[in-house]
């Protein structure tokens, strides 16, 4: 079928073409993609700053409605309401031990843009291949294909267009709190940035019941939104040390803290922002010839650092949903740091998304009806 969909090229450039969609094979599942978010993720990848293969269709954090699916699908039909989220191989040692955000093959399912067998879901105007599985769906198109294993069912009367988000930055922020870090009634918790990512873990760390929550950026804005969605202190890292006044409102540090950043300084500040016994987290994303000192003799204390890839929400039914019925029960309030955007304002969108302007921008492809 004819779609519209936003494709790179070239790095770092984004336009709209007319492709063909193959039809859905046995286990894949065509989605109307509603909306889609941006992620920085999206932007690395048509950057050339992880193995995605030009020319590329982005898009991994896509809501639709499902329009067909393949003889062996079992888990949606027509017409239901989707997330579409990671992609994972279900068979290595890690996804046989249902830990699927640690798949050995995700480069494989998620970056470079193939089906598992490598031919290709996307064709431009002159059949030429297209790679078009990035996270196992290139949402950022008119439809997409995704798998039984990455397509979650959500309720119908929720709003689909803000949902998307859910499926990585969000996801990834929420899960670090709720799956990976374990952040509860007796954890005090830190963030450093407070973009989309750490925002959704200071909201779960406010659902965590977490008595203390302090957020940590260089913005007075995105703090103040941090206070909203519960944080108990913000802190202005520009020109003072995060670090003491973090040891001063608590007892030494804290027990769990979280960088989303991905700058090796403020990774650093993470870590010395625990206290003994504390876990610090660290996200996927770093740029791979980064390379953060570490103290040994400051682990010793019972300190560590755990890497966390979207939010270690192996069971991804389970936990975006449970994101989905917190938002609706209003105490997951994402939508307030999502912005919309109309097809026609795609560039807009990037350009918003890279300086900052916008926390999370959110591409509207469809009406939900």
């Amino acid at each position: 079928m004819k779609i519209q969909a936003a494709i790179a090229r070239d790095p770092g450039k984004l336009s709209y073409e007319t492709l063909t969609l193959d039809v859905p094979r046995p286990n894949e599942i065509l989605v109307r993609v509603v909306a889609t978010g941006i992620c920085h993720t999206d932007l690395s990848a048509i950057n050339q700053l992880l193995p995605a293969r030009l020319p590329m269709v982005p898009g991994h954090e896509g809501a639709g409605i499902v329009e067909a699916v393949g003889s062996a699908v079992t888990k949606v039909a027509p017409g239901d309401h989707v997330v579409m989220t990671y992609d994972y191989c279900d068979d290595c040692r890690a996804c046989r031990d249902h830990d699927h955000t640690y798949c050995h093959h995700a480069v494989e399912r998620c970056f470079l843009g193939d089906r598992p067998d490598g031919s290709s879901t996307l064709f431009d105007a002159q059949d030429a291949v297209v790679h078009g599985s990035f996270f196992g769906q290139s949402s950022l198109a008119t439809y997409a294909l995704c798998y039984d294993r990455n397509v979650i069912k959500v309720r119908k009367d929720a709003p689909l267009d803000v949902l998307g988000p859910l499926a990585c930055g969000i996801q990834t922020g929420a899960g670090a709190v709720f799956n990976a870090l374990g952040v509860t009634k007796q954890t005090d918790f830190a963030v450093f940035g407070a973009g989309a990512v750490g925002l959704s873990a200071v909201m779960a760390a406010h659902v965590a019941g977490a008595p203390t929550i302090i957020a940590v950026d260089i913005s007075e804005e995105r703090l103040e939104m941090a206070r909203d969605f519960g944080a108990t202190h913000v802190f202005n890292s520009r020109t003072e040390d995060p670090v003491a006044f973090i040891q001063s409102v608590t007892e030494g540090g804290v027990l769990r803290s979280l960088d989303t950043s991905g700058v090796p300084t403020v990774m650093q500040q993470a870590l010395a922002a625990t206290a003994p016994r504390g876990t610090c987290g660290w996200l996927a994303g770093v740029d791979p010839a980064l390379e953060v000192p570490i103290n040994p003799t400051f682990l010793l204390a019972g300190r560590s650092v755990k890497g966390i890839i979207e939010g270690e929400s192996h069971d991804a039914q389970t936990f975006i949903t449970k994101l989905v019925d917190l938002y609706m029960e209003g105490r997951f309030p994402f939508d307030k740091m999502c912005q919309f955007y109309e097809m026609d304002q795609l560039e807009q969108a990037l350009v918003d998304s890279k300086s900052g302007a916008t926390i999370k921008p959110i591409i509207r492809f469809h009406a939900q009806n």
